[in-house]
């Protein structure tokens, strides 16, 4: 259905009517919802997709418990929107996080950001709850995406040496699997997932797909989202044992964790490429500023920098 700004006031009127004469404004992005800057501090979010009801109140419940641990801003939602006549899902309200989407204005203080990134998923990353959500897609073994890259393979060869492609992604499956207890993810950080601001990271949003499981999932994050050259420094300081900063025994990278990380990048690569291709054939779902991402990611990763 249509979301426009006359439909997002009257579910405030609704049900916030402390918040329904903020001045309203759309967003451009997002994938799953439609987001509106609702005043200065807040925005709403309006799901567009069957799944992302689901997801919302996923953040709703875990966020906030997580949230005060983190050294980086994030939406955390501070009110829910119920399915009415108006509109038929679950909405939310979230703090708004400043900055610019990073496929749109790219980090460019590297040093700076590989600091940011790590100390971020160094706080994230502790053992999770026995009732943590669990995400077929994230935090599991690289083999259940064997063929999902093969899928993805002609992309990536497409702007890489074939070869060190596929002994990247060889290397990355032979790493043993991880042993430790499940973690705390993110799950889906790739560069529209995170906000720029004076170059280095300002903030980390859209936590939908948080879960527990290998934290090789988001360190795939070091060539993603950081320039050539610091993702060396992002691995050092993470795997840096000063636990009583944030409490945490399990925030230390091995070499088979840096292995996995690369082919999940890989993964990541090839979904950025291909969505960026098709925004720039005008094909519903596709981002034109994904593909410039995806194949810088691709390039890094290739290059171990």
């Amino acid at each position: 259905m249509d979301i426009d700004e006359s439909l997002v006031r009257a579910l405030l009127r609704d049900q916030h009517p402390d918040l329904a004469e903020l001045p309203i404004r759309p967003v451009p992005g997002g994938w799953d919802n439609r987001l509106w800057r609702l005043g200065d501090e807040l925005a709403v979010r309006m799901p567009r997709t069957e799944r992302a009801p689901a997801l919302l109140r996923k953040e709703h419940r875990w966020l906030p418990a997580l949230a005060p641990l983190l050294p980086l801003p994030v939406p955390v939602p501070v009110r829910t929107g119920e399915p009415s006549d108006r509109f038929p899902r679950t909405w939310t309200v979230a703090r708004w996080v400043p900055g610019e989407p990073s496929d749109a204005v790219p980090v460019t203080r590297g040093d700076h950001a590989a600091e940011a990134l790590a100390g971020f998923l160094r706080a994230l990353h502790r053992e999770a709850p026995e009732d943590a959500p669990a995400n077929p897609d994230r935090g599991v073994p690289l083999a259940d995406f064997a063929a999902g890259f093969e899928a993805g393979f002609p992309l990536l060869a497409e702007h890489a040496d074939p070869g060190a492609v596929r002994s990247t992604w060889e290397d990355a499956l032979a790493a043993p699997v991880w042993q430790g207890p499940p973690l705390w993810l993110h799950g889906d950080l790739h560069p529209a997932n995170v906000v720029v601001a004076d170059g280095t990271l300002a903030g980390v949003v859209d936590f939908g797909e948080v879960c527990a499981g290998d934290p090789a999932t988001d360190l795939s994050a070091a060539w993603l989202l950081l320039p050539e050259g610091a993702a060396d420094r992002f691995f050092r300081t993470y795997a840096r044992v000063d636990d009583a900063t944030y409490g945490n025994g399990h925030a230390r990278v091995d070499d088979a964790t840096v292995r996995r990380a690369r082919g999940w990048a890989l993964l990541r690569a090839a979904g950025l490429i291909g969505i960026g291709r098709a925004g720039d054939r005008g094909l519903p779902g596709g981002k034109p500023t994904w593909g410039p991402a995806g194949r810088a990611a691709l390039a890094r990763v290739l290059r171990k920098s």
